[in-house]
């Protein structure tokens, strides 16, 4: 599985105008299940989101975790992740999980970063989706497990 992080402020997402999930201080996690993923590779996707240490601590350092912070998490499937550019312009997907195991393990993800003690709000999978975000830092970290 592949997670893109963005420590953010705030983030939110909508489908069709409604919101339909938001964090404050904490993580938007763009997720994407590859093709042969398993949910023990979820749930260590999972372990790693909530214990990667990239938040400040009180000398300023990143050294503190999700998990430490009390911060909450959006998380939003996102197949695109899996594209392949090494040809032509056009980027392929063929990498990407099947749409219903995409689905299954991305709800698999959501659910064991929650057994973490994150506070998790989801977006919908396979729907058209405006996400907004401030993002804090920047700080980007791209997770493959």
């Amino acid at each position: 599985m592949r997670a893109l992080l963005q420590r953010v402020a705030h983030a939110s997402v909508k489908v069709e105008g409604e919101l339909i999930g938001r964090t404050g201080p904490g993580l938007l996690v763009l997720v994407c299940a590859m093709d042969g993923d398993t949910e023990a590779q979820a749930e260590q996707l999972a372990a790693k989101t909530a214990k990667l240490r990239v938040f400040a601590d009180d000398a300023g350092r990143m050294n503190r975790a999700l998990s430490d912070t009390g911060g909450g998490a959006l998380v939003v499937s996102q197949f695109t992740l899996a594209a392949d550019t090494r040809r032509g312009n056009r980027p392929g997907f063929s990498a990407a999980a099947a749409p219903e195991v995409g689905e299954r393990l991305y709800h698999h993800y959501a659910r064991a970063l929650a057994a973490h003690g994150v506070a998790v709000e989801t977006g919908r999978f396979g729907a058209d989706m405006k996400v907004e975000l401030l993002n804090d830092g920047p700080v980007t970290i791209w997770l493959e497990v």
